[in-house]
């Protein structure tokens, strides 16, 4: 059974009352902690349009998208404090055909996270901040799990976010996926933190089971387009990528990244990938 044509619209609030609850949040110290509720739920829903409402102080993630084809996401505000656990603003996986549009959001964790199985996402005039970023990710928790393809955000701002445009697999993951076709353009960084991150090494809390099977998700084909902006790190650009499968097809263009602390420099750190760049700073381009 699946939901067609479905709208919610207009300029109410979905309020989650997620502060009697953030402190029993155990996710961060166990694997298996029990879930809470998300604030909006999508499933099976084909040609969804969300528009103009609020959602705040989720228990959970905002909003879940999940086996969905065909979501548009416009002028939603998304709001919980920075330092509320797990509350993603918009999450997604098995879904197709998303669009988030002009849209602003400041959460506790991923402002936008998209999951495995994730295609077709356009991803336009977001803003950003407080939260972890815009990532993708994370891949490899879970086995057969399905890839991630044709992602573009373009025209978003970052403000004190702990980081900016993010690429994450587990370096114990489950068996083998894809993550391509990845394009970031005319992005401004505000203060963010790990402006440009792909981590092949992802182990949040130190809670993965096993080591060395990072190789098993290949990310290839990203394109880095007129980045901009202050970084509140030293690193600019972090590519950690795996030894057995290198990041391919990594490009960067018009990368123009300062650094707010002292003398304003910033840094490349990076680890079995190379990249093709041009109008970088050659100290972000991981050049050898």
């Amino acid at each position: 059974m699946r939901v067609k044509k479905l709208s919610i619209t207009g300029k109410g609030n979905i309020d989650g009352q997620g502060k009697a609850v953030w402190t029993k949040n155990s996710c961060q110290k166990n694997y298996n902690c029990k879930i809470l509720p998300n604030s909006l739920v999508l499933d099976f829903c084909d040609d969804a349009l969300i528009e103009g409402i609020s959602i705040i102080n989720s228990k959970f993630f905002h909003m879940n998208i999940f086996q969905c084809k065909g979501v548009t996401v416009k002028d939603v505000k998304v709001t919980a404090p920075g330092d509320s656990p797990n509350t993603d603003g918009i999450h997604m996986g098995d879904s197709s055909n998303v669009s988030i549009i002009d849209t602003t959001i400041g959460v506790g964790d991923d402002c936008i996270s998209m999951g495995p199985g994730t295609t077709k996402v356009n991803i336009s005039g977001v803003t950003c901040g407080p939260g972890h970023g815009i990532s993708i990710g994370s891949l490899g928790r879970y086995k057969d799990e399905k890839d991630v393809t044709d992602i573009t955000v373009k025209n978003c701002v970052l403000k004190g976010s702990s980081n900016g445009l993010r690429i994450k697999s587990y370096e114990d993951a489950k068996s083998p996926l894809v993550a391509s076709k990845i394009t970031y353009e005319n992005v401004k960084m505000e203060d963010s933190g790990n402006p440009i991150i792909i981590d092949q090494k992802y182990c949040p809390n130190k809670l993965c089971t096993s080591k060395g099977d990072a190789d098993r998700v290949t990310v290839k084909d990203v394109t880095f387009k007129n980045i901009t902006g202050m970084s509140s790190t030293p690193e600019a650009v972090s590519l950690l990528c795996s030894e057995k499968k290198p990041c391919e097809g990594i490009t960067m263009s018009d990368v123009k990244i300062e650094y707010s602390g002292t003398n304003n420099k910033t840094m490349a750190v990076c680890s079995h990938v190379k990249v093709t760049a041009t109008g970088v700073d050659k100290a972000n381009t991981c050049a050898a």
